[in-house]
């Protein structure tokens, strides 16, 4: 599902990525941990990318098939909007939609007609137990509420790998154990790879692979 070879990347001076090497299969989910500054995030965005790698002789990107190192702009943009889902620490929703509005926005985006995308919006919404909260908007519901409707709105176009970055570390305990049982869940009834990036032990402990990232390389 995603094969990268030699991965860096460089700020200026700072050598944040040493030559990442990384390889997960079709409906894995992967957990990747570290210190701060290890180059965890910074990796996770150049798997989805949103960031490119500094390109090295045999650098190598590809995902679902697709070398996406050698697609334009426009073409990535396409690529990430059909084949991959984003869920963040904070969700990211846009507080003057509803939570039906929010889910249907990649969608959209991807040219699909209104009347297909809400009855899958809704679906998805009744799926992770929000249908009570389907025209309510994000300020009018919980912090684990608003994650779930995040978690939608990474699945509405179905992708083939939904990326995560420390996708609990704004949630109570409850709310996290809950998203973390969910996202096994989603694997196994809609195959879903996952590559989670967090500080949560007990979530990278339950991912079929940890990985442990330290100063900008994979360690083990």
């Amino acid at each position: 599902m995603i094969q990268a070879t030699n991965i860096h990347k460089y700020y200026d001076q700072l050598h944040v990525l040493k030559g990442v090497d990384l390889h997960i299969k079709k409906g894995e989910i992967v957990s990747i941990v570290g210190a701060s500054g290890a180059g965890k995030t910074t990796l996770l965005q150049i798997l989805g990318t949103l960031d490119i790698p500094t390109k090295e002789n045999d650098t190598s990107l590809t995902i679902n098939g697709e070398n996406v190192l050698g697609l334009k702009d426009k073409a990535l943009s396409k690529f990430r909007n059909i084949h991959l889902g984003f869920i963040f620490q904070f969700h990211q929703l846009l507080p003057e939609f509803t939570a039906l509005e929010n889910v249907c926005i990649p969608a959209f985006i991807s040219g699909k007609s209104k009347s297909a995308t809400e009855t899958e919006a809704k679906r998805l919404l009744e799926y992770l137990g929000l249908s009570h909260r389907i025209s309510h908007r994000p300020g009018e519901m919980s912090g684990g509420e608003q994650q779930r409707v995040a978690v939608a709105r990474a699945l509405i176009n179905k992708p083939a790998v939904i990326f995560a970055d420390e996708p609990s570390g704004n949630l109570d305990t409850a709310s996290a154990e809950n998203l973390h049982k969910l996202f096994f869940q989603l694997r196994d009834e809609m195959g879903q790879t996952f590559v989670i990036v967090t500080h949560n032990e007990e979530l990278a402990n339950m991912a079929d692979r940890k990985l442990i990232m330290s100063d900008g390389q994979i360690v083990s």
